[in-house]
C-alpha cells in the first residue's frame, strides 16, 4: 500500500453553507485494484461470497460472471482488476483484509495526483490525458494491473483500466440522467450536472461523480472493480 500524505481535496461539489475544501487525513492506499487472483484467494476463504452462494439482496446476477465457477478464473487473467464484484462484496474483502474502502475524497485526492505533482488538476495537459483515458472505448479485455505509471503517491490505474467503488459512493451527486440510465458502462453523460460544480475543467470527474450517481450497492459490472484503504492509527500519547 502507498502512503498517502494529509492534503486538501478541492470537491467538485459542496452545498452553499460548505467548503470548497475537503481535509483528507493521512491514509494508505492499495497502489493497484484489486485482482481476479487476490478475490479468489478471498472467496476460498469465505465461501459465502462465492458466486454460486451470494444472495441477490448483496450482488446481482452478474456477480463474477467473467469467472469460469465459483473457484475458477477460466478465462479470466489473475494479475487482470477483479471485476463484477457489488459494493457489498467489495467491502467484505476490505474487511477481510483488515481494510476499508477509500471515501470518495480518498480517491478523488489521490487520483488528482499527476507523475510529479499533488495537484495535477491544474495541470491542462494531465486532465485531457486522463480525460482521454476516461472516454477510451471499453476493451473486449480488460488490461493488467500496474500497467501505467505510478502517479505522484505511487499509485497506478486510478484512469482508464476500471471504474472503482467507494466507501460512499452514493454520496455522489445523483442526476435523472444518471440513475436512469441503464447503459452506464458505455455512455457518457450530458452537462446537467455541472449546476453547482466548483470546477468546470475536470469533465472527467464529472463522468465519474456521474457513474457513481447510477450506481446501486448490489449493482455489478464488468469494469467495475475497486481497491482498499486503511486509516493511519493516532499516535499513542
Amino acid at each position: 500500500m502507498a502512503h498517502i500524505a494529509e492534503g486538501q481535496y478541492a470537491a467538485l461539489y459542496r452545498s452553499p453553507n460548505e467548503s470548497d475544501t475537503v481535509s483528507v487525513e493521512s491514509f494508505y492506499l492499495d497502489r493497484d485494484p484489486v485482482t481476479n487472483g487476490e478475490y479468489l484467494a478471498f472467496v476460498r476463504e469465505n465461501p459465502k461470497w462465492r458466486r454460486s452462494s451470494v444472495p441477490r439482496l448483496f450482488a446481482s446476477e452478474g456477480y463474477l460472471r467473467h469467472w469460469a465457477s465459483d473457484l475458477t478464473l477460466g478465462r479470466a487473467r489473475p494479475d487482470q482488476p477483479v471485476t463484477n464484484v457489488s459494493w457489498f462484496a467489495a467491502q467484505a474483502y476490505a474487511r477481510w483484509r483488515g481494510n476499508r474502502l477509500p471515501t470518495v475524497a480518498e480517491w478523488e485526492f489521490v487520483a488528482s495526483a499527476s507523475v510529479t505533482s499533488p495537484n495535477g488538476r491544474s495541470d491542462p495537459e494531465f486532465l485531457a490525458e486522463v480525460l482521454a483515458m476516461t472516454t477510451k472505448s471499453t476493451p473486449s479485455t480488460l488490461g493488467v494491473v500496474a500497467s501505467s505509471a505510478p502517479n505522484y503517491w505511487g499509485v497506478r490505474d486510478l484512469h482508464g483500466l476500471v471504474w472503482e467503488w467507494t466507501a460512499d459512493f452514493n454520496s455522489a451527486l445523483v442526476t435523472g440522467e444518471s440513475r436512469g440510465d441503464a447503459g452506464l458502462e458505455r455512455k457518457l453523460f450530458c452537462g446537467a450536472g455541472v449546476i453547482g460544480a466548483s470546477d468546470f475543467t475536470d469533465y472527467a470527474a464529472f463522468l465519474r461523480f456521474s457513474y457513481r450517481g447510477g450506481l446501486s450497492a448490489a449493482y455489478t459490472g464488468a469494469i467495475l472493480g475497486f481497491r482498499t484503504a486503511r486509516s493511519v492509527p493516532p499516535l499513542s500519547l
